[in-house]
């Protein structure tokens, strides 16, 4: 009976002393686990690329930790993992604030932020033609393309393109070349003057050839960007780039793409109430 007793004894203040360790062991790492490196240093150089345009260099001037993740400053992208130094490059004028992040054992992570100043756009950066509208020859760059009957409603003037509803489906577009694993980026100004109502305004940016008498996308209100009142935009009357205005996209303007080649910008709308219109100007598709 002694025996039993002394190993029941033992057992108990086994697994008594196996709760207490549980107990004293931090559930997220990170958290006071005993596995954090030292403080990190996540501050980089950003150096101008001789004989490229608006391309730069930036490198981490530590190396103590595990990964690095970048964050351009392009509004709409995100952060990414890369290494310790990145060729960033910028299509257009703008101050872009990169973000480096160093992530050590344990999951410890320190950031670092720098300003780049692009001073002038870069030319070669824009793929959209005649998305100034300018004139006869910039509107001759676009295509009716008609998806639910009716007269062509779109009508181009010096400088802008406008859209008025009655009650047909139609867009216009053009064949751009894209070069494959580049970053671009779609925007325009948009305006109305009384605001619209039971309207989508879409523009996709996809290899699907567009055919007349055919509706356009595969992504429903999730194009490259847009205005759709029934997610709740453009109710009210607006003046302003797309990216301000407009609701519905995953994309927020940003496309890119597997393969080098053609693919098509449509500028497409449909709904509304006869009448009514929307006002486009500055088509443009960057590089970003």
């Amino acid at each position: 009976m002694k025996k039993i007793k002394m190993i029941l004894n033992l057992v108990f203040a086994f697994v008594a002393t196996l709760s207490l360790l549980t107990a004293c062991q931090p559930d997220d790492v990170g958290n006071g686990n005993g596995i954090l490196g030292p403080v990190l240093n996540a501050s980089f150089t950003v150096t101008p690329v001789a004989g490229a345009v608006n391309t730069y260099l930036v490198k981490s001037d530590y190396n103590n930790y595990i990964t690095s993740k970048w964050n351009t400053g392009v509004n709409g992208s995100k952060p990414f993992i890369g290494k310790s130094e990145e060729t960033l490059y910028y299509g257009d004028a703008g101050t872009y604030k990169v973000t480096h992040t160093a992530i050590g054992i344990g999951g410890q992570s320190y950031s670092f932020s720098k300003d780049i100043v692009v001073a002038a756009s870069d030319p070669a950066a824009e793929v959209v033609k005649g998305g100034a509208l300018i004139d006869a020859t910039d509107w001759a760059q676009w295509t009716f393309l008609n998806i639910s009957g009716g007269a062509n409603s779109w009508n181009f003037t010096t400088g802008s393109v406008t859209y008025t509803y009655a009650g047909e489906h139609q867009g216009i577009y053009q064949a751009i070349d894209v070069e494959a694993g580049q970053k671009y980026k779609v925007e325009m100004t948009v305006s109305s003057t009384t605001g619209l109502t039971d309207t989508w305004f879409e523009v996709y940016v996809m290899s699907q050839v567009p055919v007349q008498g055919s509706d356009y996308g595969n992504y429903g209100r999730d194009g490259a960007a847009g205005i759709n009142t029934w997610v709740g935009c453009g109710k009210d009357p607006f003046d302003d780039l797309l990216s301000e205005v407009g609701c519905g996209s995953k994309y927020k303007g940003i496309v890119l793409f597997p393969t080098t080649g053609i693919v098509y910008m449509v500028i497409r709308s449909g709904g509304g109430i006869a009448g009514t219109s929307i006002t486009l100007k500055n088509i443009s598709m960057r590089k970003s």
